[in-house]
């Protein structure tokens, strides 16, 4: 399994892709990368789409994290075995990133010409916020839902956040009475 260290999430919607969308389609997806072992394992839920499905890939790197738009980073014109011409699928599928075929050719190309160069672009993408899920469906050719994709944070960072919220309180409600 990859360490959350490395895992990505984030809710698709129509409000989410750019120009925003009306599309009632929600979804889930959540992308771990582990660039030591070459592994990228994408899980994805959705629903309630207005088209068939014609495409889904990671979009990476936007200007501005959170916002904009950048090109297919992963295969095109969609992931190997996604569910196509549905409005409404699972797709879970483990990819190794050594291999060419996990990206777009024009990925590769723009980072380096290797897959190496491609995986440090992805991950220094997902790590800012600059990289995004896409669904593309009939009745939105450009994208139908679309989510940035989020650092998860380690479950020892929130142990300890968890932990030390409540130390800090007291802290502070000490100082306080001593004011």
């Amino acid at each position: 399994m990859i360490a959350s260290s490395n895992t990505y999430t984030t809710a698709l919607s129509g409000t989410a892709e750019a120009p925003p969308n009306e599309s009632p389609g929600t979804g889930t997806a959540t992308v771990g990368f582990d660039i030591d072992t070459h592994t990228l394992v994408i899980d994805v839920t959705f629903s309630g789409l207005i088209g068939m499905t014609t495409a889904a890939h990671i979009h990476c790197c936007t200007a501005i994290p959170g916002e904009g738009t950048a090109g297919v980073a992963t295969q095109v014109p969609n992931f190997v075995d996604f569910p196509l011409g549905v409005t409404a699928g699972v797709y879970s599928h483990v990819f190794d990133t050594s291999l060419a075929g996990t990206w777009n050719q024009a990925f590769i190309n723009a980072h380096g010409g290797t897959t190496a160069g491609a995986e440090a672009a992805l991950l220094a993408g997902l790590d800012s916020g600059s990289a995004y899920f896409n669904i593309h469906s009939t009745a939105a050719p450009g994208g139908e839902i679309r989510g940035f994709l989020q650092p998860v944070p380690e479950p020892a960072t929130v142990a300890m956040l968890a932990l030390g919220a409540p130390l800090m309180l007291a802290l502070a409600r000490r100082r306080k009475r001593h004011c």
